[in-house]
């Protein structure tokens, strides 16, 4: 596939990648820190997981469904974490990384 064919793969990843860098900052700056600790840790698993796959589409990589099955993965936990939490920055970032999830299984298949 060429990258014009991954386009809206691509934007996918890079949102997710911001929304899961803005819950991290979001996080940090929350009354009860030590309650977020494994969305923090997540949020940052996430964002570097689609920031990589996004860099690594636009090289051509081989490696597409391998990286794209690791990705989902991480965002699939990543989005079960913050649905957990009420905080609107939480509750979209689970949705952002929910839609990566569905893109990177459907470049799976």
């Amino acid at each position: 596939m060429s990258h014009e064919q991954y386009q809206s793969v691509l934007e996918i990843l890079h949102e997710c990648m911001v929304a899961c860098n803005h819950c991290y900052n979001a996080c940090l700056k929350e009354n009860h820190v030590g309650m977020m600790a494994e969305c923090i840790r997540l949020d940052r698993e996430c964002s570097d997981i689609c920031g990589f796959l996004e860099q690594a589409i636009t090289r051509g990589t081989p490696f597409v469904n391998e990286l794209a099955e690791v990705c989902a993965k991480i965002c699939e936990a990543c989005g079960n974490e913050c649905k957990k939490h009420d905080h609107d920055h939480c509750q979209r970032c689970a949705e952002s990384c929910f839609k990566c999830v569905e893109a990177c299984r459907n470049l799976i298949a």
